[in-house]
């Protein structure tokens, strides 16, 4: 094998790595919510609501 070869198959190898790992973190179930402020990830099942 030519060393051209070996350097497209690398190549090719690192591309797959790349495109698997950016499919794999779009698909992965965030547990902490968003990161923002908008109060996603947060249970506020024991809290009563109090009418005013």
């Amino acid at each position: 094998m030519s060393i051209q070869t070996i350097l497209v198959f690398l190549l090719f190898a690192v591309a797959l790595v790349y495109v698997g790992r950016m499919v794999y973190k779009s698909v992965q179930v965030k547990k902490d919510g968003c990161g923002g402020n908008c109060k996603c990830g947060v249970d506020f099942s024991d809290i009563k609501p109090e009418k005013k």
